[in-house]
């Protein structure tokens, strides 16, 4: 198969875990018999640079002619870098929302695996986390708070922010469908996460979530506040399979997932249109203190990478290659320095892509 992929390097450690992952594909694309045709796109601070905007129309162009889009990690340091002080509508970020909804990026996958090899890294108390977890965080992406209408304005001289939080019927049900979907290749249940004591748009997110769930009787369905689930991912993280929810609660959640695993560094992500085009980032920052170093994490990235294999071009054998290769490294002792603990052997970004694309089968 040809997998015509658009690679975005992007910003501060971007390039860096981005160069590790395509190392991977082509090892994948050796062993398997597949070519890998990239298209190397700019985006964020990288492309403010060269046009003076984090995302040109040409950039979304070449991006839908892609199969699919993988991706590094956008911006930079917000007290230092000249990109920030720029309106917010030029501001790296500000290209990351416009290619979401360009691109009808409305499904984010974030899984969060605490792999046993890395259950020290874990923050939580062992008994908590004693046999590890895996829960894929469903969130809506194109909704919500985020892309509402918001203004600033001086009313009777005093500064008044205002943004509204607005979900119809069809984007909930859509982003529901494809989260009972994921549940029934999953352990089958179903975690809605809402404010509905206090929000209408949690309360019609609610009722429409109850709808789509009648469509699948073998999946399990709970609501659950979205403060509760919170205390609940510190408190017993392996009650979840899968959690749905909308833009702003699936940020926060998701970042909070992601550290009880241990490292962000380790977390793939995968944004889904309604056909098979997808964009896979990792789901950490661009650390630009690190930046250049060589000591980054490229794990995320390269499940990313496998990510982008199994959702857009189904080819599952060839993901669970890598996820295998991933495992195997992580059993041998070998670590970055986010995941780095005695006994282990420490190594850089280049020497983990290497360890890793070695163990493909």
């Amino acid at each position: 198969m040809n997998l015509k992929i658009g690679v975005i390097k992007g910003d501060g450690i971007g390039p860096e875990i981005v160069t590790e992952a395509v190392k991977v594909l082509d090892k994948i694309s050796e062993i398997y018999g597949h070519t890998c045709d990239y298209t190397q796109l700019l985006m964020g601070g990288a492309s403010i640079d060269v046009h003076g905007v984090p995302l040109t129309d040409d950039t979304v162009a070449e991006a839908k002619n892609c199969d699919a889009v993988l991706m590094g990690s956008i911006g930079g340091d917000a007290k230092t870098s000249p990109w920030y002080q720029l309106e917010p509508s030029k501001r790296p970020e500000a290209g990351l929302l416009r290619i979401r909804k360009e691109l009808n990026l409305f499904a984010n996958l974030r899984p969060a695996v605490l792999y046993d090899e890395l259950k020290g890294a874990c923050p939580l108390k062992e008994e908590i986390t004693a046999g590890g977890f895996d829960m894929m965080i469903m969130r809506e992406l194109t909704g919500g708070l985020y892309f509402g209408e918001r203004k600033t304005v001086s009313e009777d001289g005093v500064m008044t922010a205002y943004d509204s939080l607005t979900y119809n019927e069809n984007e909930i049900r859509r982003i529901a469908r494809r989260g009972f979907d994921i549940a029934m290749k999953r352990r089958k249940k179903v975690t809605s996460v809402d404010k509905a004591n206090v929000l209408d748009s949690s309360r019609l997110w609610r009722k429409v979530v109850e709808e789509v769930a009648a469509d699948y009787p073998e999946v399990t369905l709970e609501h659950m506040l979205v403060d509760n689930c919170a205390m609940q991912l510190v408190k017993d993280p392996k009650q979840f399979d899968v959690i749905l929810t909308e833009n702003m609660f699936g940020d926060i959640l998701s970042d909070e997932a992601s550290m009880v695993t241990g490292s962000i560094g380790m977390l793939a992500s995968a944004s889904l249109n309604e056909t098979k085009f997808g964009l896979y980032e990792p789901s950490g920052g661009s650390a630009p203190d690190i930046a250049g170093k060589g000591i980054a994490n490229p794990i995320a990235t390269i499940l990313s990478a496998a990510m982008m294999l199994k959702f857009s071009f189904d080819l599952d054998k060839e993901a669970d290659a890598i996820e295998r290769a991933v495992a195997k490294v992580l059993e041998e002792g070998y670590r970055t320095i986010d995941i780095m603990s005695d006994g282990k052997e420490q190594v850089g970004t280049e020497k983990m892509g290497d360890l890793i694309a070695g163990y493909i089968e």
